[in-house]
């Protein structure tokens, strides 16, 4: 006990000249000490700022992080062995004369200011004060040298200023970050991308620029100098179209290998690489040399989702020649991102090949629609109803939209491109904005209202960018397609002056380009903070991420959506990463809780295998009987996406790749039936849906109608009642009023009295059950 006591004695008097310290630090802080002889509490110097064409950017390693994303962690309160000392060389402390003194340390500013400069801001301060209250007033046997420290202040022999540096070792305990923010923040300071490249920066690359609207050739000529160059790659944001560049290149004769998310296709029969490949932009190696690679549809860039990707491809891609094709709004942004390179960039434009004219008047019903036309929608419910309303009309259309797979976009896209086959039109989303040939002669925008996620992440409804006009209304009369001329109108009356002042305003010039944190680098901040969550660890790097005016960070609420749902499951970091880079659509429920299982299954080191899967899934599955079945088919096929995306990552525990690729290819084949009859399914899905109360003199039923007033943008959309009255209002009711064979009085009269003679139908329908149900219950008593 005696060396113990002599050890105590000596750490006593340390903390003493400690606290001495941080007291000369008080004076200085207070003006009233111009010397604190050899304390120095200097940090390392900051280095130069960042110089570019735009000027110079301040230096934000100063910046304050956002400290609401700091989590306390919880101190365990049980000590042993010799830590009753403390009580026996002073004597017990009283709870009461505690808790004033600690009250008395939380109110002095200077305690305060000099946390501040240790990281500890007035939000961590008191989260670690109330922390370290409730420590030294509820733990049973404190350490010694804070026992001896408290009982000095109580007995008048000590300052309360020399609880700061217990105080301070407490706050470091429960907020780990702070001992180690310099690090942190060098680890994600993304300030020079450009640098992570070594292999791209030890080449002097070419980059060709070529710029013009849509239908103007520019990818053409890019893909020309791809195939005829002795090695190449493409990268493109769509599956869709590195398949198409794919069989293109393999049908010239140039060997080329096609690698997504989900799949790896190698043209050689013994799986060696081709010199060419196309693939999805995330896709690209940035190691592998070619020479020349391909960047489709650089606009993107500045995606807040997915805008990292092209930075990653431009910066990064190790070739000899960089073709970059898109908008005339990126040149400057691309010639300046290549300036911090040292390579310059060579622009060639190019004209729209055929002529596209904004029409004078809108289409206003689906009476005048004209083969060739292409209805675009932004909601799948708009796309049923349309449907639905052209098939009551004798005419058959294809269908196209977002959550289909690409088997099926293609299979719709051949329907109505085929002039042998009676579909003449086509109703779509703005997914046919990129990736398909489609022979449009006119483009119908029967909105211009989209849904879209703004910088915070958040959904909002605005009406559709120059940019995204300019690309759905390019696929009108297309080169390749037998129509030579292109127009685009809207379907409501009111939309066709906003259409045109929108495609009369030039594209805003992109000035920045998106990034996205690294599996490595959150390795090396879960490193720091081996305790915080996958999605604080995200949220803690956003804060203290640096970057200048070029650059962004891309938003991470789907990653973190991820992250928290399956933060339970214990999986290693790398793997949890992995996990939530996931492309998973989160409405769908049935996805999520797929990806959830799965995640759960591999955490339990047991391999999925195809009968797991299948089990799943429910497979065998039959075709859809209505709407809501094919929505959950779509789902099934995102689901082995999942599979198949996962098991590039992770062969061993997702084995059976090519099986689920077989019967995902059935399940293509299941939902294309699905689509050819949609309007069946609508039918049957309108005919179980519940009859409607209420007239449409009053609300609106979803979907466009030839002359039925436009619904107020932001209320909300009436429920889908069925045909029986609404239909008969929007497709015929509407009309004869508007003809003047019918007057709004005795239309209203006309649905009054169906109305009634629904209900006396329904009151028939369960006369007739009441009266079977009796005869079934006699039944059974008689037995």
């Amino acid at each position: 006990m005696s060396v113990n006591r002599c050890m105590l004695l000596f750490s006593r008097v340390q903390h003493r000249i400690c606290a001495i310290s941080v007291r000369n630090k008080n004076a200085l802080v207070d003006g009233r000490c111009g010397n604190v002889g050899s304390i120095t509490l200097l940090k390392d110097p900051l280095p130069g700022p960042v110089t570019s064409r735009r000027g110079v950017y301040s230096n934000s390693s100063s910046r304050s992080p956002d400290t609401s994303l700091f989590v306390p962690l919880s101190i365990k309160s049980d000590v042993g062995g010799d830590w009753a000392v403390g009580a026996e060389l002073t004597q017990p402390l009283d709870k009461s004369e505690l808790l004033k003194m600690l009250n008395k340390f939380y109110k002095r500013k200077e305690m305060q200011k000099i946390a501040a400069d240790q990281g500890l801001d007035a939000r961590l301060f008191h989260q670690a004060f109330i922390s370290f209250r409730k420590y030294v007033l509820e733990i049973s046997t404190l350490s010694a040298d804070l026992h001896i420290i408290l009982n000095d202040i109580c007995c008048g022999a000590g300052h309360i200023d020399d609880l700061y540096p217990y105080f301070m070792r407490h706050a470091k305990q429960i907020f780990p970050m702070l001992d180690c923010m310099e690090d942190l923040r060098k680890i994600s300071d993304l300030r020079v991308p450009a640098n992570w490249y070594p292999d791209a920066r030890a080449i002097q690359r070419k980059v060709i620029f070529h710029a013009g609207p849509t239908n103007s050739g520019k990818t053409h000529h890019a893909i020309q100098r791809y195939l005829a160059a002795k090695s190449g790659v493409y990268c493109g944001p769509l599956k869709l179209l590195a398949h198409e560049i794919f069989e293109k290149s393999n049908t010239a004769g140039v060997p080329c290998d096609l690698v997504t998310g989900e799949e790896r296709t190698f043209v050689d029969a013994e799986g060696r690489q081709a010199e060419h490949v196309a693939c999805t932009i995330e896709m690209c190696s940035v190691t592998t040399p070619y020479e020349v690679a391909v960047i489709d549809e650089i606009q993107m860039i500045r995606d807040i989702s997915r805008g990292w990707a092209w930075t990653r491809a431009l910066l990064g891609l190790c070739a000899e020649e960089i073709h970059v094709c898109g908008e005339p709004a990126a040149i400057n942004f691309v010639t300046e991102l290549m300036y911090t390179t040292g390579e310059e960039v060579e622009v060639r434009n190019y004209k729209r090949l055929t002529p596209l004219s904004i029409l004078d008047r809108a289409v206003e019903s689906l009476d005048n629609l004209r083969p060739g036309d292409c209805i675009v929608c932004f909601s799948k419910n708009d796309i049923y109803s349309i449907s639905r309303q052209i098939e009551i009309r004798g005419l058959e259309c294809a269908v196209i939209y977002g959550s289909l797979p690409p088997g099926t976009k293609l299979s719709q896209a051949k329907k109505f491109n085929d002039p042998e086959d009676p579909c003449k039109i086509l109703v779509a989303t703005d997914a046919i904005g990129m990736g398909l040939n489609l022979s449009i002669k006119r483009i119908i925008f029967n909105s211009l209202v989209k849904p879209n996620i703004n910088e915070k992440g958040e959904k909002e409804m605005d009406t559709i960018s120059t940019s995204q006009a300019l690309q759905i209304a390019g696929r009108a009369g297309r080169f390749s397609s037998i129509f030579k001329e292109g127009e685009v109108t809207t379907m409501h009356r009111d939309d066709l002056p906003i259409l045109k002042e929108i495609l009369s305003r030039s594209v805003h010039a992109i000035e920045i380009a998106g990034l996205h944190p690294t599996a490595e680098q959150i390795e090396m901040f879960a490193y720091h903070l081996p305790d915080a969550t996958l999605s604080n660890l995200i949220d803690i790097f956003v804060s203290l991420s640096q970057v200048d005016g070029m650059y962004f960070v891309c938003n991470i609420d789907d990653f973190k959506f991820l992250a928290d749902m399956i933060q339970h499951i214990p999986l290693n970091l790398r793997s949890r990463y992995v996990f939530c880079t996931a492309p998973i659509n989160k409405k769908q429920p049935f996805v999520c809780t797929s990806f959830l299982k799965f995640a759960r299954q591999f955490s339990r080191d047991e391999p999925l295998t195809f009968d797991w899967v299948c089990r799943l899934v429910s497979w065998p599955l039959v075709p859809p009987k209505n709407i809501k079945d094919l929505v959950h088919l779509e789902a099934v096929h995102d689901v082995l996406d999942l599979y198949l995306w996962l098991s590039y990552r992770f062969m061993d525990m997702f084995p059976d790749a090519n099986h689920v690729r077989e019967i995902q290819q059935e399940l293509d084949s299941i939902i294309q039936l699905g689509v050819r009859n949609i309007t069946r399914l609508i039918r049957a899905t309108e005919t179980s849906a519940p009859p409607a109360t209420d007239t449409l003199s009053n609300q609106r039923r979803p979907g466009p109608s030839p002359v039925s007033p436009r619904r107020v943008r932001g209320a909300p959309k009436a429920q889908h009642s069925g045909v029986e009255a609404g239909q008969l209002d929007q497709s015929l009711g509407s009309r004869l009023v508007q003809e003047g064979l019918l007057t709004p009085h005795l239309l209203r009269q006309l649905q009054k009295e169906w109305s009634k003679e629904h209900r006396r139908e329904e009151g028939g329908v369960k006369l007739v059950a009441a009266t079977l149900n009796n005869k079934m219950k006699g039944k059974k008593r008689q037995k």
